[in-house]
């Protein structure tokens, strides 16, 4: 099921999904966190994008396993990158429970236009607990992001896989 998509390997496919998702979740719960006058606005997007993350990292870290698995010879290769694909899976699924989390306990004011009803809220400890566990865990997603990414092209682009 993770090993193909047409005439590709799914894992090249996703992976250029994970660059662009896995950090862009990771910037919009932090600014979701951050900033409590945007949080009428960014709540719906911060959910989605956070569980979306989860499933694309998913699906990168089964396909490049089903890759792998279909050519062992890659095996060498890929084990830097795949060690930090594993740890970049678990960085994801901690920052989606944060920000299931987030949408759930914390407030911000109305969305009303005028502004009018909305309610002043006061900073209790959880919501600053949950607000500053997302920025961090959010710059580790964007950072391990960045690093399983480098670590799979290397392996592509600096000839270190075998050829064919």
């Amino acid at each position: 099921m993770f090993e193909r998509f047409g005439d590709l390997p799914l894992h090249v496919l996703v992976i250029h999904a994970a660059v662009v998702l896995l950090p862009v979740a990771a910037l919009l719960a932090i600014a979701f966190a951050v900033v409590p006058r945007w949080r009428w606005l960014l709540r719906w997007p911060a959910l989605l994008l956070g569980l979306g993350a989860l499933v694309v990292a998913y699906v990168a870290k089964e396909s490049g396993e089903a890759f792998v698995a279909a050519i062992p010879e890659l095996e060498p290769a890929v084990k830097v990158h795949e060690e930090r694909g594993d740890l970049l899976f678990w960085y994801v699924l901690v920052f989606a429970v944060l920000v299931v989390a987030a949408f759930l306990l914390l407030a911000g004011p109305s969305a009303l236009a005028s502004g009018k009803g909305a309610k002043a809220t006061k900073s209790r400890p959880l919501e600053l607990v949950i607000s500053a566990a997302i920025v961090v865990v959010g710059v580790l997603v964007i950072y391990q992001t960045i690093r399983t990414g480098d670590a799979g092209a290397k392996a592509v682009w600096d000839g270190q896989l075998p050829p064919k």
